[in-house]
């Protein structure tokens, strides 16, 4: 592709020659006008490429998939070995059908000894340990051909009319060539009829050298600068424009053949341009006195190495859709050319990335609860029913991946799985007739009859109640996955009294689901989650939404201990001793301390009385502070000299900045108050791109929570934000002198302290799914 902006060259040359000649012009005056504009089209095109490298506009290479270049290299390997039997055979070979040459006995016996000689050459470049070896053999091979001339008598004229050598031409002197141009014979006004020629010249030049710019670097194993080197290049189009010369990017092969034979010394590109210059005032043609088969066995050499390496070698460092799209990109520039081939290529490798990415999206069902502190009743209510080992009425499903079109009937095929639904020939008939335009997962079941069998067949087993998806690892939704997947979900959640929420919700995400309405408007969800904590209002076919995890389980378990209450009498029971004390119902006549409470519900045992005691004498070994909303409690990377216990409020942890890619503003971080249950991307715009959407919190602690602690026992730095949420939290903060002073003075309570961490410790433990 060094030539391709000769291709345009010679459009031009025919446009001037055509347009001069039918106005009665003369040869003189199209040869006057062909240099001085093609040259001149040279220069330009230099200038041009070299602006493009200095402000770094062709970094759009690097976005080339790997199999893409590596057809476009095999088909270099291709070119070049055709080039070479080609010069072999003193025969022009540019198609498939050009190979019939070889059938002719004559033909095929002049590219034979090229052929053999590439392939000696191949074997010593790859087998070779010293880097005389590959020199040496080249200089053999001629040799050995004079010195077979010799015995057998053959003289140069003989093996010349046999086709063994190049054909005798008269020479030009150097200084003949300026008499060609006369600027007084040039048509200007051609430069105008030209210019859309040189337009589609500069795209395909630029584009070819970052493609070879590209190859190379792939093939050395070393990264290049493809701006920096398109200035290279562009200068020396400018010269050679300057020089009357004509446009040319990095001659592959040779670059190449320099590589490989070892040579990394600047001084070949001086012995090049040396020998060059010998060439052009050399009054000997080097083609007529050299074998040809020789200078084609250096074009088959590497013609072979690309071929092999590219075509044979790569098999096994690709998958086999990447080789498949490297081998239809091959094919495809054969048969529609360089340009279009390799745009054949890339749409071969989308497509191979979207099929893929259907197949990336994952479900698995795990096992998480909530940080909630629960009473003993609570917890053991929750033990026998929300999280039931066969039955459960709560389940955790973690979606992660994109789910777009192409994977949505995939996604909710596994999440009706795993809940256990099955679709009625009615329900289909009628979710299709709701959408009509739409071809959704359930209209998609009505014609696959595999897929019903399938999903009506599954196990009879009892529907959950509350399904939570933990969806902060799905990082892309389209919206016709939006409605066709969780808008169809809900629906048939709903008709079987399921409630279906979302957790993690990335803020694109949510702006996609709740304007096609597959949830609630943000103010219309924060009232229904009241309502339903009230016993208000029922399911409502939507997808709820919650900021964490963690904060959809809270709220499922809440909701589940408020049904069995009512179902066992006992309205008392959602009363724990911890709600109660966050609702401010606990006063100063209170019998024990308030982190009494706290450690009884997290250790989930009957402490005695002397315990008890213990603990409410706990007050001299922490401190109580108050942190007004949106104020941090401590900062990542920080010293930790403290672990921390939630008693009044809620404190807010932050994603990391890596995941949300947003900044967090501690201000908009909302509290996970039960009756104020909200996203922190209230303040949301109407645009899915809008850059100043909230942060995304990672967990809410509440009442009880226990945080901090991990990075103390640990003595390492800080490894997350904390701030107050909503309107401001209150903290028992234990500091490492604390403890020391607890465990000399009172060692009974020390041991009490170090089982609660344990206890928070594990159930931390229990909630990561890390170790699946």
């Amino acid at each position: 592709v060094q030539d391709a902006g000769l291709i345009f060259l010679s459009a031009m040359a025919n446009t001037i020659a055509n347009a001069i000649l039918s106005e009665g012009g003369s040869v003189e005056e199209v040869i006057s006008t062909t240099l001085v504009i093609l040259s001149l089209g040279t220069a330009t095109l230099g200038l041009v490429l070299m602006l493009l490298g200095k402000f770094r506009l062709l970094d759009i290479v690097s976005y080339l998939p790997m199999p893409v270049i590596g057809g476009y290299l095999a088909f270099i390997g291709y070119f070049c070995l055709e080039a070479g039997v080609a010069l072999c055979i003193g025969k022009p070979m540019t198609t498939i059908s050009d190979w019939a040459y070889l059938l002719e006995p004559h033909s095929l016996l002049l590219a034979t000894p090229g052929l053999l000689a590439a392939l000696i050459l191949t074997i010593i470049s790859r087998k070779a340990t010293n880097d005389a070896v590959l020199p040496t053999a080249m200089v053999a091979i001629p040799a050995f051909f004079y010195l077979i001339m010799f015995l057998c008598s053959v003289t140069l004229d003989e093996a010349r009319d046999s086709g063994w050598i190049g054909e005798e031409t008269p020479p030009v002197a150097p200084k003949e060539l300026i008499h060609l141009v006369d600027f007084n014979l040039v048509h200007w006004s051609m430069i105008k009829e030209c210019m859309g020629t040189w337009v589609g010249m500069l795209f395909v030049v630029a584009f070819a050298s970052t493609l070879d710019i590209a190859a190379v670097s792939i093939d050395m194993g070393k990264p290049l600068d493809t701006n920096k080197e398109m200035v290279t290049v562009g200068a020396a189009n400018f010269m050679s424009g300057c020089l009357f010369g004509f446009t040319g990017s990095y001659i592959f092969s040779q670059t190449i053949f320099t590589y490989r034979t070892g040579c990394h010394s600047r001084l070949v590109g001086v012995f090049i341009m040396a020998a060059y210059l010998f060439v052009c005032v050399s009054p000997i043609n080097i083609l007529s006195v050299a074998p040809l088969f020789f200078l084609g066995s250096t074009l088959i050499f590497i013609g072979y190495d690309l071929l092999w390496e590219w075509l044979i070698d790569i098999r096994e460092k690709l998958f086999l859709m990447e080789y498949l799209t490297l081998a239809f990109t091959f094919i495809a520039i054969q048969i529609l050319g360089m340009d279009f081939g390799i745009l054949f290529g890339v749409v071969v490798a989308v497509i191979d990335h979207v099929a893929s990415t259907t197949r990336i999206s994952s479900l698995q069902r795990v096992t998480k609860r909530s940080r909630a502190v629960w009473s003993n009743d609570h917890w053991q209510m929750l033990q026998l029913h929300g999280y039931h080992p066969s039955n459960p009425k709560i389940i955790t499903l973690e979606l992660s991946g994109p789910v777009f079109f192409g994977s949505s009937q995939k996604v909710m095929d596994e999440i009706m799985e795993e809940i256990g639904l099955s679709v009625s020939e009615d329900e289909i008939k009628n979710m299709s007739d709701a959408s009509p335009h739409t071809s959704t997962h359930i209209s998609g079941l009505r014609r696959n009859s595999f897929s019903i069998k399938r999903v009506q067949t599954k196990r009879k087993v009892a529907l959950p109640r509350y399904v939570v998806i933990d969806v902060s690892e799905m990082h892309l939704l389209d919206a016709s996955a939006a409605t066709s997947c969780f808008g169809q979900l809900a629906k048939l959640c709903q008709k079987r009294g399921i409630f279906l929420f979302a957790a993690g919700v990335l803020p694109r995400i949510e702006w996609i689901l709740r304007s096609h309405e597959v949830s609630l408007k943000f103010e219309e969800e924060v009232e229904w989650k009241k309502a339903m904590l009230l016993n208000q209002v029922r399911l409502n076919g939507k997808l709820t939404l919650f900021e964490t995890l963690f904060e959809a389980l809270e709220f499922s378990e809440r909701l589940l201990i408020q049904s069995m209450s009512k179902c066992r009498g006992h309205e008392n029971l959602m009363r724990s001793d911890v709600s109660q004390m966050n609702s401010q119902l606990i006063g100063s006549d209170s019998s024990h301390h308030k982190l009494t409470y706290i450690f009884t519900n997290i250790l989930r045992e009957e402490l005695s009385e002397d315990e008890k005691t213990l603990i409410d004498g706990i007050e001299p070994f922490y401190e109580e502070t108050t942190f007004r909303g949106g104020q941090p409690i401590f900062q990542k990377d920080t010293h930790p000299d403290a672990f921390y216990i939630v008693l009044k409020g809620a404190v807010a942890v932050p994603r990391d900045r890596k995941r949300s890619e947003k900044s967090v503003n501690p201000k908009t971080l909302s509290s996970s108050n039960l009756m104020e249950l909200s996203l922190s991307s209230s303040n949301l715009k109407a645009i899915g791109d809008d850059d100043t959407s909230t942060g995304l919190v990672s967990s809410f602690h509440n009442v009880g929570g226990i945080f901090g602690y991990c990075d103390f026992l640990l003595k390492r730095r800080r490894t997350f934000h904390a701030y107050a949420s909503g309107d401001g939290a209150v903290v028992a903060r234990f500091t490492g002198q604390s403890l020391e002073a607890m465990k000399r003075n009172d060692w009974p309570l020390y041991v009490i302290v170090q089982h609660l961490l344990l206890q928070a410790s594990l159930m931390d433990l229990a909630n990561c799914t890390c170790h699946n």
